[in-house]
């Protein structure tokens, strides 16, 4: 029910990916709920909705027992009650993997409570296999204390009787059901596949002993995997043994729902491992653009000519001590009508050269994606380290050798 997600983004299970070049945050609004321990928290809209079902399916439930016949209607809000306060365990269960995690450092953007659980978005992967088991583990276990400090309060009460005040009553289901639910999200959470929790365990354990996080990655997708496919065909024997005459209908529609979360998580999980591990194959040297440098005032026409027989993509505008100053933009070029060409200075075309618009040549990795993040521009200017013009780097060719590798 809860989900960390480095960087990218678990789910209780998964944590949220350094983002490609030019791509924004997750979107997504909420209601936003305070900020403990410097995070903010947020639910999301759809917390709304399986609050509502939570209420009915449960208040329905009250509907023949003693609790029911005792508060009537007030069943729903008895109902209503256990919804608030399940998601506020799995708040605190959000709250274990993030205060772990910036505990090593590691920014956390915020908690969404959604109504799948929540997630924890935590902005950089763990780096060790101890600080990864470390948040990883921590939500099932402050689940299990929870299980067990609600249980330890079940057992101190009395049982219900006819005799029982109604108010007493409905504390006693409410507690039952809390150490129960409890109980469920921490055995779910670490069942040993992504994008649960337990998945990444399964990744800390196979990282440490390989020494390659995305093999623990690997490991553990294919193990969620394997898991979505359990749940599913387990339902469906499952319900043949009950009914005798097919597989419960209800029953294989909500694990094949669990199923799906567990596959798509999965999946994600390692495609993102895999954008991850080209990041250090970026190279800004590798990925620069030939330029020629070009007065402000020269014809669009004659720029293009020059740059198609030096073989170059780009080109650079110097003012007259040869300075770079700023750089012509190409999707300007590309929307300029071939027969102005003779008519357009190139300066027309051109983005001045901004703080954080100038790279140098021994950038690469979270280091080049950082400077990006930092000065967003379509176009940069590269030097080398001494302060000699290396070319132009695009943008759109970072985000390309990211996305394709």
């Amino acid at each position: 029910m809860s989900d960390t997600n480095p960087n990218e983004g678990d789910s209780s299970g998964n944590p949220e990916q350094t983002p490609p070049p030019g791509a924004g945050r997750p979107s997504g609004g909420g209601l936003a709920m305070g900020r403990p321990f410097g995070i903010p928290i947020v639910v999301s809209p759809t917390w709304f909705l399986i609050a509502a079902f939570i209420t009915f399916y449960f208040g329905e439930q009250f509907k023949n027992t003693r609790l029911g016949d005792r508060v009537g209607e007030g069943r729903y809000l008895v109902a209503f009650g256990f919804a608030v306060l399940l998601y506020l365990s799995v708040l605190l269960h959000e709250l274990a993997h993030s205060v772990v995690a910036k505990h090593f450092g590691l920014p956390v953007r915020r908690i969404v409570i959604y109504f799948l659980g929540g997630v924890s978005e935590i902005e950089r992967e763990p780096e060790s296999p101890g600080q990864e088991f470390a948040v990883a583990i921590a939500g099932p276990a402050l689940s299990f204390t929870l299980a067990g400090a609600f249980w330890g309060i079940w057992e101190a009460l009395p049982s219900t009787s006819d005799d029982t005040p109604t108010a007493l009553m409905v504390v006693i289901y409410l507690v039952s059901a809390v150490w129960t639910a409890n109980l469920v999200v921490g055995v779910f959470n670490m069942l040993p596949g992504l994008p649960l929790d337990g998945g990444r365990v399964l990744r800390s354990a196979v990282w440490a002993v390989t020494k390659k996080p995305m093999n623990g990655t690997v490991a553990a997708a294919w193990a969620g995997r394997g898991l979505a496919v359990f749940v599913l065909l387990f339902s469906i024997w499952q319900g043949r043994g009950q009914s005798g005459t097919g597989a419960d209908l209800y029953t294989i529609m909500w694990a094949a729902f669990i199923a799906s979360f567990i596959w798509i998580g999965a999946s994600q999980s390692l495609t993102v491992a895999r954008l991850r591990d080209r990041i250090p194959r970026l190279q800004v040297r590798a990925l620069t653009r030939r330029a020629i440098p070009v007065n402000a005032d020269m014809p669009l026409a004659e720029a293009l000519r020059r740059a198609a027989a030096a073989g170059a993509r780009a080109v650079i505008v110097v003012d007259h001590a040869g300075k770079p100053t700023a750089i012509v933009h190409e999707a300007s070029v590309t929307a300029t009508p071939p027969e102005r060409h003779p008519w357009v200075q190139v300066g027309a075309l051109s983005r001045a050269l901004r703080p954080g618009m100038t790279l140098t040549t021994d950038l690469s990795g979270e280091r080049l994606l950082a400077a990006l993040r930092a000065a967003p521009a379509p176009e940069y200017l590269v030097t080398e380290p001494g302060g000699s013009i290396y070319g132009v780097l695009a943008a759109a060719d970072v985000e390309h050798a990211f996305l394709n590798g």
